[in-house]
């Protein structure tokens, strides 16, 4: 019996109606500039994405109403058809899995509430990619995140089947793509496992493509490149504002290289990140702009086709998320709520309306000002280290512009003695930081990075501590104080609260972050703005004598000569 969920045998008037929209879809891709002639507009020309997608869901709620709902539209119902042949041919992102839901099967209807889990990727986006990729026939191709198996299929019609591995973590999104390639008479190797492990047994790859964004880039994609491979995934933050795209090489000598290049679109995040959004009442609080300060300015914000800055300004001050759907440049820090707008004022200069601890406006500008210095690149160099350390640069000598990508948590708990390095206006080393661990204050506006060996991990509940806290005890952990970077140009406001003492507070949320003694080459860092790091666990109670009766204390299993 065959598969309900496939397309059924269809009438000369329906086929014309999805050959024209093929056609459709094709010509605006190629009018947008998004396609080109060569073997992917070919493949994309003869691609029948109702075999690919026979059934696909449609949003019927507004954007912020909750629960969200939704139709799974089927092609094999006739009223269905017209309105699943413009969301299959429009272009635009098609959502195929609702909740993880088996996809083979599927009863048609409305669904409700929960989140879309699979979905093929906007068109112009994907052709843009596969393009850059530069598919030839023999090739062998890894393609991480299956989803509606647009790219498998694509892929094998240009390099041949027997090359082509795709592979997803959902069996179910494996199963279906399984079964759908085979019906447009491809048969890859469709698999189910962890995309951030590639697939090692039929490595080397030619090309390798990923569907979703990462964080870093898993160890595993470069290590399966063949000499002379390619490797395109989505990079970014919990930002989706402005995302950047790594590539990655092996050179026919072995010799693994890679970039990260500022893009206008990537992919999302997959099922490791979370991503940040303005929701409705965020967006109502900044339409009303209770509580804000304006002020005008002669400087204008960077363009929005300075990408490089954009995404500079993602990585060191994290937490923005762009209002792309404003006519003026509107961005929020959901974790403070901290917020601009900024509007031209009809004399060349421009309105800058703010709310919120965080000074964004600043933010900006200074991120500017060091990315012009570093040569306002597009095109950074991306860093992937033996050890695992990943970090990004552009510029040389005082004017570099660096930051570090994210630790695996592997590596988090695997810390390994980095070299000094200093930020902002001060010279910087093109030497590699080596596993840093990053932290920063509530607001956000304070980040930093410490790299070396973590040092005795402790409480603390000294009346001095008790205080400043206005809590019962800190804890604290030390690291060299030249493994310290701080980021984007932003320090903490430092207080003697002690003779020959100072600690660090963020000026704008108050959050007290270290502890620096005259003369010390380590800085103590309170593990609250570590993020409490599984790892680093007290080993000690400093000040037992002034605790408060009512919390337990932390045994003593490693006691500091100097307590």
């Amino acid at each position: 019996m065959a598969d309900p969920t496939l397309p059924p045998v269809r009438s000369a008037a329906d086929e014309d109606r999805t050959v024209a929209a093929r056609k459709k879809m094709v010509a605006g891709l190629e009018t947008a500039g998004h396609l080109l002639p060569g073997p992917v507009r070919d493949a994309f020309l003869a691609l029948r994405r109702e075999v690919l997608m026979p059934q696909a869901y449609v949003r019927r709620s507004a954007p912020d109403e909750t629960p969200p709902r939704w139709d799974l539209l089927d092609w094999s119902i006739s009223a269905d058809r017209e309105e699943l042949l413009g969301l299959l041919y429009g272009g635009d992102s098609v959502l195929v899995q609702h909740e993880g839901e088996p996809i083979l099967g599927r009863v048609p209807g409305p669904r409700s509430d929960g989140s879309m889990t699979a979905m093929s990727s906007t068109v112009g986006m994907t052709v843009g990619l596969l393009h850059r990729l530069g598919l030839r026939p023999g090739q062998r191709v890894l393609d991480i995140g299956t989803g509606a198996g647009v790219t498998a299929a694509v892929a094998c019609t240009v390099a041949g089947d027997a090359g082509v591995v795709t592979v997803d973590r959902d069996p179910h999104v494996t199963a279906a793509a399984r079964e759908r390639l085979a019906a447009l008479g491809h048969r890859p190797l469709a698999v189910t496992g962890d995309g951030h492990d590639g697939w090692h047994p039929q490595a080397q790859y030619d090309r390798i493509f990923v569907s979703y964004a990462v964080t870093r880039v898993p160890p595993a994609w470069p290590e399966q490149l063949a000499a002379g491979g390619l490797a395109l995934a989505s990079l970014a933050t919990s930002s989706p504002s402005w995302p950047g795209l790594a590539v990655i090489t092996r050179t026919a000598t072995g010799l693994v290289e890679a970039r990260l290049e500022a893009v206008k679109l990537g992919h999302r995040l997959g099922d490791r990140g979370k991503q940040i959004f303005l929701n409705a009442r965020f967006r109502e609080r900044i339409a009303a702009g209770d509580d804000s300060s304006t002020h005008t300015t002669r400087t204008s914000p960077p363009a929005d086709e300075a990408r490089g800055m954009w995404l500079a300004l993602d990585h060191l001050h994290a937490g923005l998320v762009r209002n792309w759907a404003a006519d003026d440049l509107v961005l929020g820090a959901p974790a403070c709520g901290s917020w601009i707008t900024a509007r031209p004022d009809g004399t060349g200069g421009w309105t800058v309306t703010a709310c919120g601890p965080r000074d964004i406006w600043q933010e900006i500008q200074d991120t500017a000002a060091r990315w012009q210095n570093a040569g306002s690149p597009s095109s950074y160099r991306l860093h992937l280290e033996p050890d695992g350390t990943q970090w990004v640069s552009a510029g040389t000598g005082p004017a570099e512009l660096i930051w570090p990508l994210p630790a695996a948590p592997e590596q988090q708990a695997h810390p390994t003695q980095g070299p000094p390095r200093t930020e902002g206006s001060k010279p910087m080393t093109t030497t590699p930081p080596t596993t840093p661990r990053t932290g920063g204050c509530q607001c956000g506006k304070i980040q930093f990075a410490v790299a070396g060996d973590p040092d005795y991990p402790h409480t603390c509940s000294c009346p001095h501590c008790q205080r400043l806290s206005g809590a019962p005890m800190m804890s604290w952990v030390s690291f060299p104080l030249d493994g310290l970077t701080w980021h984007g140009g932003s320090e903490p406001t430092w207080h003697y609260t002690w003779p020959d003492s100072r600690r660090g507070f963020c000026p704008a949320c108050g959050s007290q972050l270290c502890a620096l003694d005259d003369g010390a080459t380590s800085i103590a860092v309170t593990l609250s703005a570590l993020g409490n790091p599984p790892d680093l666990v007290p080993v000690n109670q400093s000040f037992r004598e002034t605790a408060v009766p009512w919390l337990p204390q932390v045994p003593d299993t490693r006691h500091h000569p100097d307590r």
